[in-house]
């Protein structure tokens, strides 16, 4: 008996109870788009950290042995979407990840959650994002913001950057692994902007009009569709048309029922209909 008669994602992240972030968004989201989503927890978080208070237990040390069971399985992932990750010790443990089960038809999501505005987040060390270099190799689909490209690609940060700029940040990432990159949330006034590179063709930039303020767990919904498309067969344009109509849809439910910015995004509503947008 196989267990391996359904395409599969892993989803390496930590699991936020509250707050729609992380595993417990992506887990929603890629079943809705019609794959079985396994998650490896980081860590887990009774809810996300820009709360004022919340309960944390570290994953690290059972990571191992939680992969080490799936391995016994058998189990074969036609994906594997990686987010958070809080140590030394995970990347190794990804990378481990990667040898036992990246196949040559799996295909790899990096999304480096290392920082935002310039500034590596406070849980961030420039060893720890040194670090995440390493993991580009392995990448084929790379999902960072403005930022992150910039301190994995070695560039100077700023704020605003032409499309010949973040064409060099892209090639230089892409030489180093990933040959489809989308740099997401570029700041174009009144629109949030995607950069949507692929190696051999014209980047393109895409465009939404911005809703409300930034939240938690936009990026995870973002990349979540982004890995399940890929899966799926979904040109690389196409699906970030895709992540970016299904935000914009709930960023306006969440707008309209006037939640707290800590408590992510109202995506719940558009779950049935998901596969029809973009």
């Amino acid at each position: 008996m196989t267990h391996n008669h359904q395409k599969k994602i892993a989803v390496v992240n930590d699991f936020c109870g509250f707050g729609r972030c992380s595993l417990t968004v992506s887990l929603p989201i890629i079943s809705a788009l019609k794959l079985q989503c396994c998650p490896l927890p980081t860590s887990v978080f009774s809810n996300h950290t820009e709360f004022d208070h919340f309960f944390c237990t570290d994953y690290t040390e059972q990571m191992e042995s939680y992969i080490g069971e799936w391995d016994r399985l058998g189990l074969v992932f036609e994906g594997i979407l990686t987010g958070f990750l809080a140590s030394e010790k995970q990347i190794e443990i990804v990378r481990g990840f990667f040898e036992r089960f990246k196949r040559s038809d799996t295909i790899v999501v990096m999304d480096p959650v290392m920082g935002d505005h310039g500034k590596l987040y406070p849980s961030y060390s420039p060893a720890l994002a040194g670090r995440m270099q390493e993991l580009l190799s392995c990448a084929d689909i790379l999902t960072p913001n403005l930022t992150e490209a910039c301190i994995l690609a070695g560039a100077d940060y700023r704020s605003e950057m032409n499309e010949e700029n973040l064409t060099a940040i892209c090639l230089r990432l892409s030489k180093a692994g990933p040959k489809r990159i989308v740099i997401s949330g570029l700041n174009y006034g009144e629109d949030v902007g995607n950069f949507v590179f692929e190696a051999g063709k014209n980047p393109v930039i895409l465009k939404e009009k911005r809703v409300g303020v930034g939240r938690a767990g936009t990026g995870d919904v973002f990349s979540s569709i982004i890995a399940a498309d890929a899966v799926n067969g979904k040109p690389f344009a196409d699906s970030v048309r895709h992540a970016s109509t299904f935000i914009a849809k709930a960023l306006h439910k969440t707008v309209e029922l006037d939640l707290p910015v800590t408590d992510g995004v109202c995506f719940e509503d558009f779950l049935a209909e998901i596969g029809d947008m973009g």
